[in-house]
Protein backbone atom coordinates (compact mmCIF):
# COMPACT_ATOMS: atom_id res chain seq x y z
CA UNK A 1 0.00 0.00 0.00
CA UNK A 2 2.94 2.41 0.66
CA UNK A 3 4.11 2.03 -3.08
CA UNK A 4 0.47 2.86 -4.31
CA UNK A 5 -0.04 5.83 -2.08
CA UNK A 6 3.41 6.81 -2.96
CA UNK A 7 2.38 6.90 -6.90
CA UNK A 8 4.83 4.45 -8.38
CA UNK A 9 2.57 1.12 -8.41
CA UNK A 10 -0.52 0.52 -9.10
CA UNK A 11 -3.64 -0.04 -5.98
CA UNK A 12 -3.44 -3.84 -5.00
CA UNK A 13 -5.75 -6.59 -6.23
CA UNK A 14 -6.69 -9.89 -4.28
CA UNK A 15 -4.67 -12.85 -5.54
CA UNK A 16 -7.54 -14.82 -8.10
CA UNK A 17 -7.23 -18.31 -9.07
CA UNK A 18 -5.86 -18.76 -12.74
CA UNK A 19 -4.35 -14.86 -12.88
CA UNK A 20 -1.93 -14.49 -9.85
CA UNK A 21 -0.81 -18.36 -9.72
CA UNK A 22 2.66 -17.79 -9.12
CA UNK A 23 5.93 -17.49 -6.70
CA UNK A 24 9.47 -15.54 -6.01
CA UNK A 25 12.26 -16.71 -5.23
CA UNK A 26 15.24 -14.46 -4.19
CA UNK A 27 18.86 -14.85 -3.26
CA UNK A 28 19.69 -17.38 -5.66
CA UNK A 29 23.19 -18.35 -5.72
CA UNK A 30 25.23 -19.15 -8.98
CA UNK A 31 25.24 -23.13 -8.46
CA UNK A 32 21.15 -22.97 -8.16
CA UNK A 33 20.80 -22.35 -11.64
CA UNK A 34 22.81 -24.59 -14.54
CA UNK A 35 22.57 -24.96 -18.35
CA UNK A 36 21.84 -28.62 -19.48
CA UNK A 37 22.06 -28.02 -23.30
CA UNK A 38 21.66 -25.66 -26.50
CA UNK A 39 17.64 -25.88 -25.55
CA UNK A 40 17.64 -26.86 -21.97
CA UNK A 41 17.96 -25.35 -18.56
CA UNK A 42 17.74 -26.14 -14.92
CA UNK A 43 17.12 -24.73 -11.70
CA UNK A 44 16.72 -25.31 -8.05
CA UNK A 45 13.65 -24.97 -6.91
CA UNK A 46 12.93 -25.14 -3.08
CA UNK A 47 10.59 -27.75 -1.96
CA UNK A 48 10.66 -29.06 -5.50
CA UNK A 49 13.98 -29.88 -6.45
CA UNK A 50 15.65 -29.38 -10.09
CA UNK A 51 13.66 -28.68 -12.46
CA UNK A 52 14.02 -28.33 -15.97
CA UNK A 53 13.25 -25.59 -18.57
CA UNK A 54 13.23 -24.49 -21.93
CA UNK A 55 15.91 -21.20 -22.65
CA UNK A 56 14.06 -18.80 -24.94
CA UNK A 57 17.56 -17.02 -24.40
CA UNK A 58 20.40 -17.40 -22.31
CA UNK A 59 20.26 -16.79 -18.06
CA UNK A 60 22.28 -13.71 -17.58
CA UNK A 61 25.17 -14.25 -15.02
CA UNK A 62 25.15 -13.10 -11.62
CA UNK A 63 21.10 -13.66 -11.61
CA UNK A 64 19.41 -12.71 -7.94
CA UNK A 65 15.70 -13.45 -8.35
CA UNK A 66 13.47 -15.54 -10.39
CA UNK A 67 9.94 -16.00 -10.95
CA UNK A 68 8.02 -18.59 -11.60
CA UNK A 69 4.17 -17.91 -12.55
CA UNK A 70 1.55 -20.08 -14.62
CA UNK A 71 -0.60 -18.95 -17.18
CA UNK A 72 -4.12 -19.44 -17.85
CA UNK A 73 -3.08 -21.79 -20.36
CA UNK A 74 -1.60 -23.79 -17.58
CA UNK A 75 1.77 -23.09 -18.98
CA UNK A 76 4.56 -22.95 -16.53
CA UNK A 77 7.19 -20.14 -16.87
CA UNK A 78 10.44 -18.72 -15.10
CA UNK A 79 11.81 -15.44 -15.46
CA UNK A 80 14.89 -14.41 -14.18
CA UNK A 81 15.68 -10.75 -13.04
CA UNK A 82 17.58 -8.94 -15.01
CA UNK A 83 17.70 -5.42 -16.64
CA UNK A 84 19.42 -6.63 -20.64
CA UNK A 85 21.22 -3.28 -22.20
CA UNK A 86 19.97 -1.28 -24.72
CA UNK A 87 19.92 -2.07 -27.93
CA UNK A 88 22.59 0.02 -29.93
CA UNK A 89 21.32 2.73 -32.47
CA UNK A 90 22.95 3.02 -35.98
CA UNK A 91 24.42 6.47 -34.92
CA UNK A 92 23.97 7.91 -38.26
CA UNK A 93 20.88 10.21 -36.47
CA UNK A 94 17.94 8.65 -38.82
CA UNK A 95 14.57 9.95 -37.79
CA UNK A 96 11.51 7.37 -38.09
CA UNK A 97 8.02 8.03 -37.28
CA UNK A 98 5.46 5.13 -36.41
CA UNK A 99 1.80 5.99 -36.61
CA UNK A 100 -0.59 3.06 -34.93
CA UNK A 101 -3.73 1.61 -35.99
CA UNK A 102 -6.34 -0.58 -36.08
CA UNK A 103 -6.41 -1.85 -39.83
CA UNK A 104 -2.52 -1.04 -40.02
CA UNK A 105 -1.18 -1.49 -36.53
CA UNK A 106 2.31 0.41 -37.18
CA UNK A 107 3.08 2.33 -40.37
CA UNK A 108 6.08 3.54 -40.79
CA UNK A 109 7.41 7.13 -42.38
CA UNK A 110 9.77 4.61 -44.79
CA UNK A 111 6.58 3.83 -46.10
CA UNK A 112 6.55 -0.22 -44.58
CA UNK A 113 3.19 -1.03 -43.43
CA UNK A 114 3.46 -3.31 -40.76
CA UNK A 115 0.31 -5.51 -38.83
CA UNK A 116 0.03 -7.50 -35.96
CA UNK A 117 -0.55 -11.52 -37.06
CA UNK A 118 -3.61 -12.58 -35.26
CA UNK A 119 -5.82 -15.65 -35.43
CA UNK A 120 -5.61 -17.34 -38.95
CA UNK A 121 -8.99 -17.63 -40.32
CA UNK A 122 -9.73 -21.17 -39.38
CA UNK A 123 -8.84 -20.30 -36.03
CA UNK A 124 -11.04 -17.19 -35.55
CA UNK A 125 -14.10 -19.68 -36.57
CA UNK A 126 -13.07 -22.34 -33.91
CA UNK A 127 -12.93 -19.60 -31.52
CA UNK A 128 -16.16 -18.27 -32.61
CA UNK A 129 -17.56 -21.63 -32.02
CA UNK A 130 -16.09 -22.33 -28.71
CA UNK A 131 -17.60 -19.01 -27.20
CA UNK A 132 -21.33 -20.30 -28.60
CA UNK A 133 -20.49 -23.83 -26.90
CA UNK A 134 -19.24 -21.95 -23.95
CA UNK A 135 -22.68 -19.72 -23.15
CA UNK A 136 -24.66 -22.72 -23.86
CA UNK A 137 -22.68 -24.98 -20.86
CA UNK A 138 -24.11 -25.15 -17.50
CA UNK A 139 -21.67 -23.47 -14.65
CA UNK A 140 -19.93 -25.65 -12.84
CA UNK A 141 -20.05 -28.55 -15.20
CA UNK A 142 -17.11 -30.16 -16.41
CA UNK A 143 -17.30 -29.27 -20.61
CA UNK A 144 -17.74 -26.13 -19.14
CA UNK A 145 -14.50 -26.00 -17.57
CA UNK A 146 -13.05 -27.96 -21.20
CA UNK A 147 -14.33 -25.06 -23.96
CA UNK A 148 -12.76 -22.59 -21.05
CA UNK A 149 -9.81 -24.13 -21.46
CA UNK A 150 -9.84 -24.33 -25.42
CA UNK A 151 -10.72 -20.81 -25.64
CA UNK A 152 -7.49 -20.10 -23.18
CA UNK A 153 -5.59 -21.94 -25.84
CA UNK A 154 -6.71 -19.84 -28.83
CA UNK A 155 -6.48 -16.62 -26.86
CA UNK A 156 -2.98 -17.25 -25.64
CA UNK A 157 -1.83 -18.70 -29.20
CA UNK A 158 -2.86 -14.63 -30.23
CA UNK A 159 -1.39 -13.15 -27.50
CA UNK A 160 2.01 -14.85 -27.91
CA UNK A 161 2.34 -13.86 -31.81
CA UNK A 162 0.96 -10.07 -30.63
CA UNK A 163 3.99 -10.29 -27.81
CA UNK A 164 6.50 -11.80 -30.91
CA UNK A 165 5.83 -9.58 -32.96
CA UNK A 166 6.36 -6.40 -30.66
CA UNK A 167 9.28 -7.52 -29.75
CA UNK A 168 10.65 -8.40 -33.28
CA UNK A 169 9.14 -4.54 -34.43
CA UNK A 170 11.00 -3.04 -31.39
CA UNK A 171 14.05 -4.58 -31.97
CA UNK A 172 14.16 -3.66 -35.53
CA UNK A 173 13.48 -0.16 -35.00
CA UNK A 174 15.75 0.33 -32.15
CA UNK A 175 18.61 -0.88 -34.41
CA UNK A 176 17.90 0.85 -37.61
CA UNK A 177 16.96 4.54 -36.72
CA UNK A 178 18.98 6.72 -33.91
CA UNK A 179 15.53 8.81 -33.50
CA UNK A 180 12.01 6.86 -33.30
CA UNK A 181 9.04 9.35 -33.56
CA UNK A 182 5.52 8.47 -31.93
CA UNK A 183 2.28 9.91 -31.20
CA UNK A 184 1.27 10.74 -27.46
CA UNK A 185 -1.88 8.54 -27.23
CA UNK A 186 -3.84 8.28 -24.00
CA UNK A 187 -4.76 4.33 -24.64
CA UNK A 188 -6.26 3.98 -21.33
CA UNK A 189 -9.25 6.76 -22.25
CA UNK A 190 -9.62 5.42 -25.93
CA UNK A 191 -10.16 2.22 -24.97
CA UNK A 192 -12.84 3.44 -22.22
CA UNK A 193 -16.18 1.44 -22.56
CA UNK A 194 -18.96 3.85 -23.91
CA UNK A 195 -21.52 2.38 -22.47
CA UNK A 196 -22.33 4.62 -19.77
CA UNK A 197 -24.93 4.29 -16.71
CA UNK A 198 -28.82 3.54 -16.25
CA UNK A 199 -29.60 7.30 -16.16
CA UNK A 200 -27.44 7.98 -19.11
CA UNK A 201 -26.77 5.05 -21.11
CA UNK A 202 -24.14 5.36 -23.85
CA UNK A 203 -24.46 5.14 -28.03
CA UNK A 204 -22.96 2.66 -30.32
CA UNK A 205 -21.86 0.88 -27.86
CA UNK A 206 -21.34 -2.21 -29.67
CA UNK A 207 -19.01 -0.58 -31.92
CA UNK A 208 -17.06 1.10 -29.56
CA UNK A 209 -16.53 -1.75 -27.65
CA UNK A 210 -15.23 -3.71 -31.17
CA UNK A 211 -13.12 -0.39 -31.63
CA UNK A 212 -11.55 -1.10 -28.58
CA UNK A 213 -10.45 -4.80 -29.06
CA UNK A 214 -9.09 -3.77 -31.98
CA UNK A 215 -6.63 -0.97 -30.75
CA UNK A 216 -6.03 -3.46 -27.99
CA UNK A 217 -5.46 -5.86 -30.36
CA UNK A 218 -2.65 -4.22 -32.33
CA UNK A 219 -0.87 -3.50 -28.95
CA UNK A 220 -0.18 0.08 -29.36
CA UNK A 221 0.76 0.29 -25.61
CA UNK A 222 2.88 -2.77 -25.60
CA UNK A 223 5.38 -1.43 -29.14
CA UNK A 224 6.29 2.25 -27.29
CA UNK A 225 6.84 0.39 -23.97
CA UNK A 226 9.30 -1.94 -25.33
CA UNK A 227 10.82 0.69 -27.07
CA UNK A 228 11.53 2.62 -24.48
CA UNK A 229 13.14 -0.09 -22.33
CA UNK A 230 15.35 -0.99 -26.05
CA UNK A 231 16.21 2.67 -27.02
CA UNK A 232 15.83 5.00 -23.39
CA UNK A 233 15.85 8.71 -24.58
CA UNK A 234 15.30 8.21 -28.02
CA UNK A 235 11.57 7.28 -28.55
CA UNK A 236 9.96 10.79 -28.57
CA UNK A 237 6.48 11.41 -27.98
CA UNK A 238 4.71 14.34 -30.12
CA UNK A 239 1.74 15.41 -29.85
CA UNK A 240 -0.67 13.91 -32.15
CA UNK A 241 -3.42 16.64 -33.53
CA UNK A 242 -4.14 16.91 -36.95
CA UNK A 243 -1.26 14.26 -37.84
CA UNK A 244 -3.33 12.29 -39.85
CA UNK A 245 -5.26 15.69 -41.74
CA UNK A 246 -2.12 17.27 -42.70
CA UNK A 247 -0.46 16.65 -45.84
CA UNK A 248 3.43 15.34 -45.67
CA UNK A 249 4.23 17.24 -48.91
CA UNK A 250 2.81 20.95 -47.89
CA UNK A 251 2.02 21.18 -45.00
CA UNK A 252 -1.66 22.09 -45.86
CA UNK A 253 -4.43 20.63 -43.03
CA UNK A 254 -7.46 19.81 -44.46
CA UNK A 255 -10.16 17.64 -42.42
CA UNK A 256 -11.37 16.44 -46.55
CA UNK A 257 -8.32 15.42 -47.11
CA UNK A 258 -8.38 11.70 -46.03
CA UNK A 259 -10.33 10.40 -48.62
CA UNK A 260 -10.49 6.84 -47.06
CA UNK A 261 -9.06 4.69 -44.38
CA UNK A 262 -6.05 4.15 -46.66
CA UNK A 263 -6.26 6.93 -48.62
CA UNK A 264 -5.07 10.52 -48.04
CA UNK A 265 -5.17 13.07 -51.23
CA UNK A 266 -4.41 16.61 -50.70
CA UNK A 267 -6.57 19.26 -51.87
CA UNK A 268 -4.00 21.78 -52.35
CA UNK A 269 -0.79 20.27 -53.89
CA UNK A 270 -2.38 17.17 -54.99
CA UNK A 271 -0.32 14.82 -53.20
CA UNK A 272 -1.78 11.21 -52.61
CA UNK A 273 -0.63 8.39 -51.00
CA UNK A 274 -1.11 5.98 -47.95
CA UNK A 275 -2.95 7.69 -45.11
CA UNK A 276 -1.01 6.05 -42.65
CA UNK A 277 2.27 6.73 -44.37
CA UNK A 278 1.48 10.40 -44.67
CA UNK A 279 0.72 10.56 -40.40
CA UNK A 280 4.19 8.75 -40.26
CA UNK A 281 6.14 10.78 -41.99
CA UNK A 282 4.52 14.06 -40.40
CA UNK A 283 5.23 12.25 -37.31
CA UNK A 284 8.63 12.12 -38.24
CA UNK A 285 8.85 16.03 -39.28
CA UNK A 286 7.07 17.21 -35.72
CA UNK A 287 10.27 14.65 -34.43
CA UNK A 288 12.69 16.42 -35.79
CA UNK A 289 11.23 19.88 -35.24
CA UNK A 290 11.11 18.78 -31.62
CA UNK A 291 15.22 18.11 -31.89
CA UNK A 292 15.91 20.99 -33.46
CA UNK A 293 14.05 23.18 -30.78
CA UNK A 294 15.90 20.91 -27.95
CA UNK A 295 19.14 21.58 -29.63
CA UNK A 296 19.01 25.35 -30.60
CA UNK A 297 16.72 26.34 -28.26
CA UNK A 298 13.32 27.71 -27.66
CA UNK A 299 13.59 31.45 -30.05
CA UNK A 300 14.28 28.79 -33.24
CA UNK A 301 11.68 26.52 -32.60
CA UNK A 302 8.66 29.65 -32.76
CA UNK A 303 10.88 32.00 -35.51
CA UNK A 304 8.65 32.13 -38.91
CA UNK A 305 6.10 30.21 -37.22
CA UNK A 306 2.31 31.10 -35.67
CA UNK A 307 0.46 28.85 -33.51
CA UNK A 308 1.87 25.40 -32.90
CA UNK A 309 5.01 24.52 -33.50
CA UNK A 310 6.02 23.01 -37.08
CA UNK A 311 2.39 23.26 -37.53
CA UNK A 312 0.83 25.31 -41.00
CA UNK A 313 -2.76 25.73 -41.03
CA UNK A 314 -4.10 27.48 -44.50
CA UNK A 315 -7.03 26.93 -46.83
CA UNK A 316 -6.89 24.33 -49.35
CA UNK A 317 -5.72 25.83 -52.84
CA UNK A 318 -6.99 24.85 -56.16
CA UNK A 319 -4.14 23.45 -58.15
CA UNK A 320 -4.42 22.39 -61.78
CA UNK A 321 -3.85 18.35 -62.24
CA UNK A 322 -2.51 17.00 -65.76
Amino acid sequence: MSNFFAGTHKRPTWRKQGVHEGFRQVGVKPHQVERLSRKWGAVLVPKCGWVRFRLSRPVPEGVKSYRVTCDRVGRWHVAFAHVPSPVPGPGDGTVVGVDRGVAVSAALSTGDLLKVPGLTPGEARRLELLARRLGRARRGSGRRARLRAALARLKARESDRRKNWVEQTSTMLARGFEVIGVEDLRIGGMTRSAKGTIERPGRNVAAKAGLNRGILAAGWGMLVERLEHKAPGRVHKIDPAYTSQRCSACGTTDREARESQARFRCRSCGHAGNADVNAARNIAHETRLGLVATTAGPAAAARGRSGSPGRTNREPQPVLLS
